[in-house]
């Protein structure tokens, strides 16, 4: 019984004398842990000249430059439709035609009307040279006494009322003539012909159909003619971005149903009335339509196919550059003891940063240290941004990764180069371990 209790107790110091040492030995490995300096793995570029060209990209359709929607004038039905959609037309070619049996007869009639108010003004005419004959002796005579006052009086009214009779004759015809012009007109507009050369790229109509005249309502939209050997982008630019583009920049175009080929073109264009969507809500978006003319149009492209575009706004040659990721914007934030952070510590720090206009920095590395450096920047393009001051060249610039830019590194923090392919890179790696 007293062997079996002294080995308990020596399995007990065992036991609690491990575990101690355990715990000494995390403490130490805490220590000594806590004690080296934290280093911070970076991806670098040297900094050399390029030349930059800033992009501003947008989405919209491929329209054609000038196309026509036919309406007609006149109400009726179609008796004739030789065209179909997709078919070519010249200027003059026959579109459609419309039945005008009722303007027909009714030209017919204002013929009749017209034969009549003209004969009629034939016989006022030859009315009036007649009294005008009697007026005229019965003057002569009165002029000589031989015819009294009354007889005077009675023939100059006689005349003047048969003047008056011609005149409304002729009033007639002209009347008569007007409306047969009117009539001829309508049915002139029955048939309706190509008002340029181009290609039927809509038709929504058929033969048989009754359409409306654009006389009393807007009239039926019978079909489009367009002009396919001009086409145009037309795109919707942000209203941040518009103000970079100018009339005759360059433009890439890509139409998603050709793939990656690239179609140039020039910006003929810029809209001044604001495209809004989603008004009045946190998804209101503001654009401004620009045009933009193909300078070699495919003859497969469609109207209102999907297009993206790159107008290029500006270039710059030869100017010192990073890559975008390199440039971060920090605040610094000094708190005095008068502003002594309490619990508010969040609040504080935000409410300093909202007054304090941020900088714009990139990290240099220098001796496996970085070393923040205060630039101003110029135009980009998607994948570098011109430096216009504070770097002078072939510096090892910071860029990446984005946690450390933005967030990890300062000034003097040890870092470690970790670019691939680089035996300059794996002698920092070397030295920094």
């Amino acid at each position: 019984m007293a062997n079996g209790k002294k080995n308990k107790s020596k399995k007990k110091l065992f036991i609690f004398g491990g575990l101690g040492l355990l715990v000494v030995l995390l403490i130490v490995i805490a220590f000594v842990g806590g004690g080296r300096e934290e280093i911070i793995g970076v991806q670098t570029e040297k900094v050399v000249k390029r030349t930059i060209t800033q992009f501003v990209t947008a989405t919209g359709k491929i329209n054609p430059e000038f196309r026509v929607i036919i309406t007609p004038e006149v109400t009726g039905e179609i008796v004739a439709l030789p065209v179909k959609e997709g078919d070519k037309v010249k200027k003059g070619d026959l579109l459609i035609r419309i039945k005008g049996d009722q303007y027909q007869a009714q030209k017919e009639r204002l013929e009749a009307t017209l034969m009549s108010a003209e004969a009629n003004l034939k016989i006022r005419e030859a009315e009036l040279n007649r009294v005008t004959s009697d007026y005229s002796r019965v003057k002569e005579l009165h002029s000589k006494g031989l015819a009294s006052d009354a007889e005077l009086e009675f023939s100059q009214s006689n005349f003047l009322s048969t003047q008056a009779s011609y005149e409304s004759a002729q009033a007639s015809v002209l009347q008569s003539k007007a409306s047969l012009r009117e009539i001829l007109d309508q049915l002139y507009k029955t048939t309706i012909v190509s008002p340029i050369d181009g290609t039927i790229t809509q038709l929504n109509v058929e033969i048989g159909e009754r359409v409306l005249g654009s006389g009393f309502t807007q009239g039926t939209n019978i079909m489009t003619v367009s002009d396919l050997s001009n086409i145009e982008a037309v795109v919707d630019v942000d209203e941040n971005d518009v103000i970079l583009v100018s009339i005759g920049d360059t433009a890439k175009i890509k139409v998603d149903a050709f793939g990656d080929k690239i179609f140039t073109g020039l910006v003929t264009q810029i809209g001044n009335s604001a495209k809004t969507a989603g008004f009045g809500t946190q998804q209101e978006v503001v654009n401004f339509e620009v045009k933009v003319k193909l300078i070699q149009p495919d003859e497969s492209l469609r109207p209102g196919m999907s297009c993206n575009s790159d107008i290029e706004t500006e270039t710059v040659a030869d100017v010192l550059s990073v890559p975008i990721q390199s440039v971060t914007a920090r605040t610094d934030i000094k708190i005095t003891p008068e502003t002594e952070l309490n619990n508010d510590d969040e609040a504080v720090v935000e409410r300093k940063q909202r007054f304090e206009k941020p900088k714009e920095i990139v990290f240099i590395i220098k001796e496996s240290s970085a070393q923040s450096i205060e630039v101003e920047t110029g135009i980009s393009d998607d994948n570098y941004i011109q430096i216009i001051s504070g770097l002078e060249g072939d510096e090892e610039v910071v860029s990446g990764s984005y946690r450390a830019i933005s967030r990890e590194l300062k000034d003097g923090a040890k870092v470690r180069v970790e670019n691939r392919d680089s035996k300059k890179d794996n002698k920092e790696i070397t030295k920094a371990d």
